[in-house]
């Protein structure tokens, strides 16, 4: 038995997260201060139209009262002069003051900016310019922008083929002020609700995508039992960067497998999929132990973004007749054996993790016995890596705790496990690291 018990001694680095709490008011910052985002537009105060066709556009107020949204701003894009002459004439005088017309649509796109809501009015396009490039110009330039068509400036069948990227048509040569106004906050409106409705789709997609690469770890047959908890340490999001898989082999025996890739965010989480996945094909095509890091070494090189990247593995087969557990680590920590309401740490011979020094990898097989009723748990550093009263947690704080939950049933000792350490590093920022634990209890019914 090739094995050494006690906590390793290993030096880890815990780099917390910054997070962004700064409170944003529109009445308190300026344009150019404000971050870009999607604000309710409320209705404008606009004048009524009386019954005889007349427009009390100049009673008590200014026409077209857009103080809703006092940073709108109006862009022209028109090659026809008489085009801004007749937009100028039905706009409120501040927003006729401050319109710009551009006959050029690449020098228009370049004065958009992004703060504040913005509304593109599109009249007649350049020779060789269909609609439709135009469009997708603005689109590629001011995604959240609304954008009206002129009325009597393009073709039908041009306006139909932008109809599902703009928010409306104008009629600016016949509209009386107050209804060109009402035009325009339509636009701003179904603007909004469109980037609402999109970012409302974009997430569940997220989710649901999310949701199917998450792996199955339930394992109940011929004396296998398993019990895991899994939480990213990313907000708003199912997947991390560490990964976890179990498989039965064509033998019966259980192959499972605790993975860690460096750094946090999307591409740590994409390449911990990458890595479970191969990870599985290897040992379903009958690969054995070593073979399958290398194989995992080979790809991580080949898929990371940044050289600097690299990843900790533990891979595990428990044999179902011989209660024998075969172990090879790549840089990851130990693992608890529980037996008959005790705990300790066992550290295996240790690895090189996977793309540190790619091609130089030391790993080694060690043996182990477990018996009947016994319990393994594998786990990330996310788990003890936080920080307590005490200081860091660490291994030795971890096998302590673990200790006085040594009588508790697997899925209720996960739990009781991973819901301690988060209650003594809550009042220091929480755990902010990815948190996987795999517990594999090696008999049917499931005790320790």
């Amino acid at each position: 038995m090739n094995e050494q018990i006690g906590p390793g001694r290993r030096n880890r680095v815990f780099v917390p997260r910054a997070a962004d709490t700064r409170a944003w008011s529109r009445h308190r910052l300026s344009p150019h201060e404000r971050p870009h985002m999607s604000i309710p537009i409320p209705r404008p105060d606009v004048p009524a139209v009386d019954r005889r066709g007349g427009h009390r556009a100049h009673d008590a107020r200014e026409r077209g009262d857009f103080s809703f949204c006092h940073d709108l701003r109006v862009v022209l894009l028109s090659q026809d002069e008489q085009d801004e002459v007749h937009v100028r004439r039905l706009l409120p005088d501040r927003l006729a003051d401050v319109l710009v017309r551009h006959r050029n649509v690449e020098e228009g796109c370049r004065t958009f900016g992004t703060h504040g809501p913005l509304c593109v009015l599109v009249g007649s396009t350049p020779a060789g310019r269909t609609l439709a490039d135009v469009v997708t110009r603005i689109r590629r330039h001011a995604p959240d922008a609304a954008v009206l068509i002129l009325d009597g400036t393009h073709a039908s069948h041009a306006c139909r083929s932008v109809a599902g990227s703009v928010q409306g048509r104008a009629d600016h040569r016949h509209s009386a002020p107050d209804e060109f106004c009402r035009q325009i906050w339509v636009a701003l409106q179904r603007a909004v609700a469109g980037r609402t409705m999109s970012g409302e789709q974009i997430a569940r997609d997220n989710a649901l995508l999310e949701r199917g690469l998450l792996p199955d770890l339930t394992l109940r047959a011929d004396g296998f039992t398993t019990a895991f908890h899994y939480a990213p340490g990313r907000a708003h999001t199912l997947l991390g960067g560490d990964f976890c898989d179990v498989v039965r082999g064509d033998d019966g025996s259980a192959h499972v497998v605790m993975g860690d890739v460096s750094g946090h965010g999307a591409a740590a989480a994409a390449l911990g999929v990458h890595l479970r996945l191969a990870w599985r094909t290897a040992v379903l095509c009958g690969q054995s132990q070593l073979e399958q890091l290398h194989l995992l070494e080979r790809i991580l090189t080949e898929e990371r973004a940044e050289e600097e990247t690299y990843a900790t593995v533990v891979s595990l087969v428990l044999s179902p007749h011989r209660r024998t557990l075969r172990t090879v680590t790549a840089g990851h920590p130990g693992f608890l054996h529980r037996s008959r309401g005790k705990v300790r740490w066992v550290e295996p011979p240790p690895g090189l993790p996977l793309g540190l020094f790619p091609g130089q990898g030391d790993w080694r097989e060690s043996e182990m016995t477990i018996p009947d009723g016994d319990g393994i748990v594998l786990f990330t550093d996310g788990l003890y890596e936080g920080r307590t009263a005490g200081g860091r947690l660490g291994e030795e704080g971890l096998l302590r705790l673990a200790g006085r939950l040594a009588h508790l049933e697997p899925q209720t000792f996960v739990d009781a496990l991973v819901g301690g350490v988060s209650l003594l590093a809550a009042p220091f920022g929480g755990l902010r690291d990815d948190v996987a634990v795999l517990h594999l209890t090696c008999d049917a019914g499931g005790g320790v």
